[in-house]
């Protein structure tokens, strides 16, 4: 089992243990939705019959500004803590996917070729409501779970829009401000806390302090019990598209 040292937006760094996401392996290990000579809209369009279109990298790839544009970042195949590198679909063209990844600033979209990722179909899907301080987890369109949790404080509100989730993450040992686990999300924290030199990357995560929970008090990360936390983890596939809003 490997470990890391993770900084979010939501506190220091800790030591966590990497999550198998068994479930999501599996499903993009079953018939590719991408045949020979299908363009990249017409693959997408297939996938979306089945549910959220993700692409699972095979290779490592550019990722660019435009179709066959300028070079942004070079993605691995594996994320920086050793996941699946798995990329929320958003759009296509051409030969192309348009993707949510974390190497662009919150808002911003990249692309890769078709030929570098295996597309395959999400049915998760989560919701943030920032006004009720509410999650809701959808699975094929369906609500299967909502969960309360602390947002971004005043001075460090939490950033709206869309992101995915990029990795699945249990501490090794918990911590009251983080609890058992996380989701690491694409987005960032655009406003740091002065002096704060724990990192920008968004989450969804567990929390020790339960008290917190409903009340905007966090760096910018969403607070849940551990047990909506842990639940989470455990069956939303790593790609999965999180909207958040006020």
């Amino acid at each position: 089992m490997r470990f890391a040292a993770v900084p979010f937006a939501a506190g220091a760094f800790v030591l966590v243990a990497l999550a198998p996401d068994a479930d999501h392996l599996a499903q993009s290990q079953g018939p590719r939705a991408v045949a020979a000579k299908q363009s990249a809209e017409e693959a997408v369009q297939r996938t979306r019959a089945r549910g959220a279109p993700v692409a699972v990298l095979e290779n490592r790839v550019w990722l660019r500004a435009a179709p066959d544009g300028k070079r942004v970042a070079r993605l691995k195949r594996k994320t920086e803590w050793r996941a699946p590198r798995v990329l929320a679909v958003v759009g296509a063209r051409g030969d192309w996917l348009k993707v949510i990844a974390t190497e662009l600033p919150n808002g911003r979209r990249g692309w890769i070729p078709l030929r570098a990722a295996d597309l395959v179909a999400n049915p998760w899907a989560i919701k943030a409501d920032l006004s009720s301080r509410v999650v809701k987890v959808y699975k094929r369109d369906r609500l299967v779970r909502r969960f309360p949790v602390a947002v971004g404080r005043p001075s460090t509100p939490t950033p709206t829009g869309r992101f995915a989730v990029t990795d699945k993450l249990v501490y090794q040992s918990r911590s009251a401000a983080y609890g058992c686990c996380a989701l690491a999300l694409s987005g960032h924290q655009p406003h740091i806390e002065p002096g704060w030199r724990g990192g920008d990357r968004l989450a969804i995560h567990g929390t020790q302090l339960e008290h917190t929970i409903g009340s905007a008090s966090s760096f910018g990360c969403m607070r849940a019990r551990d047990s909506d936390a842990r639940w989470v983890v455990r069956n939303v596939f790593l790609g999965t598209v999180v909207t958040i809003r006020r």
